[in-house]
């Protein structure tokens, strides 16, 4: 047998266990959502941790393997007969109600309602003549229509947002603060909860904030003395601030809709000193075995699966509608996240 023809040997044998890994690729998220729902997230001994959970030790064992294998734990042998667990820095982003905690995040995208529309993406590439999406193809109602009828989904979905935001804003704030020098007021529009503004304003304590969005999003939003939640529709107009300030609303909507929020930005700031911060994930194509670039990717496919018309973009396209917003200039600022700032100026 000759050195290709062993090269080409190994390719498959490594195609046939690669093909495995999308067989089985819903496994991860179903275990881990398990050990979020388990609500244990602590090392202590195999034993123990069975008895607080009033379960039987071989399956939770069978789970915690599989979790070892995947380093959301490490397993640790206390003594001859006693099996424990000490966590790993995955950990943290498991635990429920943890600084860092992400399980909010894996409760929502492993819910039925949220997995239920990718039963219908080869439907979406095929359609012509409509932008329906496979959400509502599979819950009758859009994502914001479904959100507003259904109040234990928006707080599911709030609640992922808000995780997400802590670690976003966190990173912002940590890898270019110079973003927010000079800005006394700030709008976070489509501001959910009121988690990114509370953070940015307990950092930047001289700012002034206004969470906008959907009136019944913002009726179940914090309330502080350094935050005025205001309820309305981006579409039709933005109350007046010093800057504007958009994280991951942009990527749910097509360029035209996108043209329209960044206008209504746009009046809402000052034409000398304004301007617009973007927080979103800035695709890079050419890049190949990027870690980043692929999340960014399957957050594309998420966007053609949750909402109508969204999209994850890439630097020309972003260009392209801030252009067409008529914003002069723009930069783009990477942070420890898989989303970029941009920031655009009048």
């Amino acid at each position: 047998m000759g050195d290709m023809e062993v090269t080409i040997k190994e390719g498959e044998a490594r195609a046939e266990i690669e093909i495995w890994s999308y067989v089985l690729g819903y496994v991860k998220i179903a275990v881990v959502k398990c050990a979020v729902e388990l609500g244990y997230l602590t090392p202590m001994p195999l034993s123990e941790l069975a008895t607080a959970l009033r379960c039987e030790p071989s399956r939770l064992h069978r789970i915690m393997r599989f979790m070892v294998h995947y380093r959301i734990f490490k397993q640790e042998h206390i003594n001859h007969h006693t099996v424990g667990f000490s966590l790993t820095l995955l950990s943290p982003l498991l635990i429920k109600g943890g600084e860092k905690s992400m399980a909010a995040f894996i409760l929502l995208v492993s819910s039925r309602t949220w997995l239920a529309p990718w039963h219908s993406l080869s439907v979406r590439v095929l359609e012509t003549g409509n932008n329906i999406s496979p959400f509502e193809v599979a819950n009758g109602k859009d994502l914001w229509s479904y959100a507003e009828a259904n109040p234990d989904f928006s707080e599911l979905f709030n609640n992922a947002m808000g995780c997400d935001a802590r670690l976003t804003v966190q990173a912002t704030i940590e890898g270019c603060p110079e973003v927010f020098d000079g800005v006394e007021s700030l709008i976070d529009v489509g501001g959910g909860n009121g988690t990114a503004l509370s953070l940015l304003v307990k950092a930047f304590p001289w700012i002034q904030g206004i969470n906008f969005d959907l009136p019944h999003v913002v009726a179940v939003a914090a309330k502080s003395d350094s935050i005025e939640n205001v309820g309305g529709d981006m579409f039709m107009s933005i109350p007046n601030a010093d800057a504007a300030f958009l994280m991951w609303v942009l990527h749910d909507w097509d360029d035209e809709e996108c043209i329209k929020i960044l206008k209504k930005c746009r009046e809402a700031i000052p034409e000398d000193k304004g301007k617009v911060i973007i927080v979103e994930a800035v695709l890079e194509e050419d890049k190949e075995g990027d870690e980043l670039g692929a999340v960014g990717l399957m957050l594309d496919m998420a966007m053609m699966a949750i909402t109508n018309k969204g999209k994850e973009r890439t630097l020309k396209e972003w260009s392209y509608v801030l252009q067409q917003s008529g914003f002069t200039r723009f930069n783009v600022k990477p942070i420890r996240a898989v989303k970029s700032v941009i920031e655009a100026y009048p």
